[in-house]
């Protein structure tokens, strides 16, 4: 090793909170459904999920290729231009965490460092081939092709377990979600540890630590998959939420295909190098196992403000990043401003997140039925009903069509 700035130091010190703030914002998109259906109690689901990310750190390093090397050019990008870019990764991770959101960390990171990079080396600086072929691409074809192999997949269930017993059915798909989560978590740190990894290998080539086009050094490999993974034990509880039970309701056999559906997807993706958001696959996947069930339904006004949010990630994170840089441009008190900035106003989220709290105790409380089906999802219902005889996959009646068809008896005082 070279050299080891004060600054890289900082940039490292801030890599590895983008990493945690990672852990716990994605951590839905492999427990969510098993916790929502009760295969695993939550903190214990969390644990395991940690455990998992860890291990996936260590499986791959194509992915960290194609940030470190793919995306930018390496000559000319200060280790100023990084931190600005994980400034903007961290705080939009924190305000789509605040919210309950699962919006994307990866490309709230390739926002950052796109906004970051064209503010200080201009746009040609940011390679735009391997930004269409393997992130914008698989992040409209992720949660198409995982929605449509969950969807099928939870037909194929239905079907075929018709006349199983319902008990021994229901108990052999819990198990199954349980191998199935393991199998999310460890593609999970395949894929995102790895954009960590990749994000400070640039950092240390910037640097002039290590020498252009290095894979990453163990040290880096070993602290970004402790560090996904503790923030993955804390548990994103506010996007577990949401993705557990607001987007569908989903039976046993719905989480096991959406899951192995999603794991199936994130792990072909990572072995081809493609930066991948996790987010989107899983929740696609999600939506086609709320739509592949007969009467399921997707509640289509949650999945709108998540398009919104993915539509968003890009843009945002990459104003955020330009921003910063410009001010790192004015030298160290510049980056201390931005440093202070980021802090502050981690602290100001974290506090506003204390008014309702969200955690392992409460994460399922949420009623199917505070939000309103809505008339999409009332007339998907409608259309597809369920089979004769069985209430099992009878979706919950809206409390507004409730009101419609039973006379009031309140008075008002």
């Amino acid at each position: 090793m070279e050299s080891f700035s004060l600054i890289l130091a900082i940039v490292v010190v801030t890599a590895l909170a983008f990493d945690f703030t990672n852990g716990f914002h994605d951590t839905a998109n492999a427990m969510a459904t098993t916790i929502s259906t009760g295969a695993m109690r939550p903190k214990a689901a969390v644990a395991m999920s940690a455990v998992l990310n860890l291990v996936g750190a260590f499986l791959s390093v194509e992915v960290a290729n194609t940030i470190s090397k793919g995306l930018v050019d390496e000559a000319g990008i200060r280790p100023e231009v990084i931190f600005a870019a994980l400034v903007g990764a961290i705080l939009w991770n924190l305000l789509t965490w605040l919210v309950g959101l699962p919006s994307s960390s990866s490309h709230a990171l390739m926002g950052g460092l796109i906004g970051a990079t064209i503010a200080s080396a201009g746009v040609g600086a940011v390679h735009g081939d391997v930004l269409v072929t393997k992130v914008l691409i698989p992040a409209i074809a992720a949660p198409l092709v995982a929605g449509l192999a969950a969807m099928l997949a939870t037909r194929l269930t239905f079907s075929l377990g018709r006349k199983a017993d319902g008990k021994a059915s229901e108990k052999g798909y819990r198990a199954g979600q349980i191998a199935s989560a393991g199998l999310v978590s460890l593609a999970h740190g395949t894929n995102d540890a790895q954009k960590t990894m990749g994000v400070i290998t640039l950092a240390l080539v910037a640097g002039g630590a290590v020498a252009p086009d290095s894979d990453p050094p163990l040290w880096v490999i070993l602290s970004a998959g402790v560090a996904i993974a503790l923030g993955t034990y804390l548990g994103g509880w506010r996007i577990i939420r949401t993705m557990g039970k607001g987007l569908t309701d989903l039976q046993p056999q719905q989480g096991f295909a959406a899951q192995t559906s999603a794991a199936t997807v994130i792990l072909a993706s990572s072995h081809l190098g493609f930066s991948l958001s996790t987010t989107h696959s899983v929740s696609g996947a999600v939506m086609g196992a709320g739509l592949g069930r007969k009467g399921g339904v997707v509640r289509w006004s949650t999945a709108t403000r998540m398009f919104v949010a993915w539509g968003l990630t890009l843009p945002a994170a990459a104003l955020v990043g330009a921003l910063a840089e410009y001010v790192t441009g004015f030298g160290n008190w510049g980056t201390a401003v931005v440093a202070v900035f980021l802090v502050a106003s981690s602290a100001a989220i974290w506090k506003i997140s204390r008014r309702e709290v969200v955690d392992h105790t409460n994460v399922n409380d949420t009623a199917a039925d505070e939000e309103p089906a809505g008339v999409v999802t009332t007339a998907m219902a409608a259309v597809t009903p369920p089979p004769a005889g069985t209430t099992a996959d009878v979706p919950p009646i809206p409390a507004q069509a409730t009101a419609e068809r039973t006379p009031s008896t309140t008075t008002t005082v």
